[in-house]
């Protein structure tokens, strides 16, 4: 067991994004079961306050990632390599992270301005991505957040996002159709993800 325990370690930490029970599974030819039981006792493992690090779950893949209680020590020796998100990039994320699959013209839509740029960066850092097309007139591509989003908000799945309070968003009708509206107008920041949200990693 413990060879298996350090087979899947080395698995997980030479990979650069979340690994499967599944694939860890059909990559090392065992049970289900057996992964599960090695990943129970190397979570374990890693919870000893000897380890800087810890075996983080998001939906149902793992990777290993930062003690929260040693993020501003990463941050410190990196801070050359933090860029920032401004406010209406964060705002058009949290549409996104509420609203999926959403299109480009629904998010335009709700925000009141031209969306093209700002979901081109939210793409360029692997935050959103395209998950296919909409079933309507000119089947417009709709618009979903990644693997990425949920580790960088250190979320283990969409059901964890912050709850929406009701002066955060405002429903707004149209053609018979609730969608939501960004409440208080376009001066406001719809600040869904916490202070320390607009610091985001280049890489």
């Amino acid at each position: 067991m413990e060879d298996l325990i350090a087979t899947i370690e080395a698995l997980i930490f030479a990979s650069d994004e979340p690994v499967s029970i599944e694939e860890i599974s059909k990559a090392l030819a065992i049970r289900v079961r057996d992964v599960k039981e090695a990943l129970d006792e190397l979570y374990t493992a890693y919870l000893d306050k000897r380890h800087g690090i810890y075996l983080k779950e998001y939906n149902g893949r793992y990777i290993f990632v930062t003690k929260p209680e040693y993020v501003s020590v990463i941050k410190e020796m990196h801070q050359k390599r933090i860029t920032r998100l401004t406010p209406a990039a964060l705002e058009t994320l949290a549409i996104i992270a509420y609203k999926q699959p959403i299109t480009r013209a629904e998010i335009e839509e709700i925000r009141g301005v031209k969306a093209e740029k700002t979901l081109l960066t939210l793409s360029k850092y692997g935050l959103i991505e395209e998950m296919g097309r909409k079933e309507t007139i000119g089947n417009p591509i709709v618009y979903g957040t990644t693997e990425k989003f949920l580790e960088h908000f250190d979320l283990t799945d969409l059901s964890h996002l912050p709850e929406v309070l009701p002066e955060d968003l405002q429903i707004v009708d149209d053609v018979g159709e609730g969608s939501y509206g960004l409440a208080g107008g376009e001066e406001e920041e719809l600040d869904l993800f916490g202070e320390d949200s607009e610091e985001l990693n280049e890489d």
